[in-house]
């Protein structure tokens, strides 16, 4: 199956300020829902996080996932991205630095000197758009 191409739409809601809700597959396949912020690339959504944290862990054992958007300005614009994910090592810790001068303006606080950050890049199987 090929991964679908993102519009312009749906782009430009990835683009803007907008947060996400992420939901992954807990081991007794009830959902775990997460709020973060994201970046796109291309036609697909990166997004951050830690090793051990539960959202972590599920995707490493269970790589479905879905993410959720809708624009602040107009919450009657949404779309949701199902599809896998991939756990990436994020060594230089580059990622939650560009997220947060992205949300909030200025560096994310220090990070503890062994956390374990990861990137997760999200590739849609599927795209449903809703906008009235």
């Amino acid at each position: 199956m090929s991964t679908p191409t993102l519009g312009p739409e749906v782009r430009a809601l990835l683009d803007a300020r907008n947060f996400a809700t992420v939901t992954t597959l807990n081991p007794d396949g009830g959902p775990q829902s997460s709020v973060m912020w994201l970046k796109r690339e291309g036609d697909t959504v990166l997004l951050s996080t830690t090793a051990g944290r539960q959202k972590a862990r599920n995707l490493a054992r269970d790589p479905r996932i879905s993410v959720s958007v809708y624009d602040l300005a107009n919450p009657y614009s949404s779309v949701e991205l199902r599809g896998t994910a991939e756990l990436l090592p994020d060594p230089d810790r580059q990622l939650p630095y560009e997220l947060s001068h992205r949300y909030l303006g200025t560096d994310p606080p220090l990070a503890e000197p062994d956390e374990v950050r990861l990137i997760i890049r999200v590739t849609p199987a599927k795209v449903l758009r809703f906008a009235v």
